[in-house]
């Protein structure tokens, strides 16, 4: 269980705080969906959440426990906005490769499969991939660093409506055994999806619905 309790986050350039009083319960197998226009706080709160900005008020626990934000770097995978635009392997397995000193070939096709790129040729060029397979790619990546949290920043951006599809099946997959948190300002792409949604506005978070999915 993830738990974010009484978070305020306010960054140096901001005259007032974009994130304020935001309180959140999130369990595995239970995704979380949070909306809101361009500018209402989205990606601060998954650099709160991961570890990657620090709070000035508040606390994120796990399992219980208060972690320090090397703890949440720990922790979290996050995927960005666009992250195919910031791949830096010159090819597929490099990028799957880069930050490990150690990773089995096994371990890569494990992942590979979980993604479904398990037939990609893994010595191409990330930008020769299909914007699906970038962004599932992408993912393999946070994956093979075994994050327990995922949080996402529009998964779906800038991708055709015919793989957005496959990209939402991906990621209901993934959230069977992994804390899931997407942030977004398209909420109908998910609403068939997610167990909780909420909206973030003005710095708070207000409950949109649940089901039981």
């Amino acid at each position: 269980m993830l738990e974010l309790i009484n978070l305020r986050y306010q960054p140096a350039t901001t005259e007032h705080p974009v994130l304020e009083g935001i309180d959140l319960h999130v369990g595995a197998g239970r995704p979380v969906l949070i909306s809101g226009a361009s500018g209402s706080g989205k990606t601060s709160l998954i650099e709160v959440i991961s570890g990657l900005a620090g709070e000035q008020q508040g606390t994120v626990h796990w399992k219980g426990a208060p972690l320090t934000r090397r703890q949440r770097r720990w922790l979290c995978g996050v995927l960005f906005q666009f992250p195919e635009r910031h791949f830096l392997g010159l090819s597929v397995m490099q990028e799957l490769k880069l930050g490990h000193r150690r990773l089995s070939t096994e371990r890569i096709h494990q992942v590979l499969r979980r993604v479904d790129l398990h037939e990609v040729d893994l010595k191409q060029a990330p930008e020769r991939l299909s914007g699906g397979q970038q962004r599932r790619l992408a993912l393999a990546v946070q994956l093979l660093r075994e994050p327990d949290v995922l949080l996402l920043d529009e998964p779906t951006a800038g991708l055709d409506w015919s793989v957005r599809d496959d990209v939402l099946s991906l990621l209901q997959d993934l959230a069977k055994d992994k804390v899931l948190i997407v942030v977004t300002h398209e909420p109908d792409l998910f609403h068939r999806w997610a167990c909780e949604q909420w909206k973030l506005q003005g710095g708070r978070l207000r409950a949109l619905s649940a089901t039981n999915n």
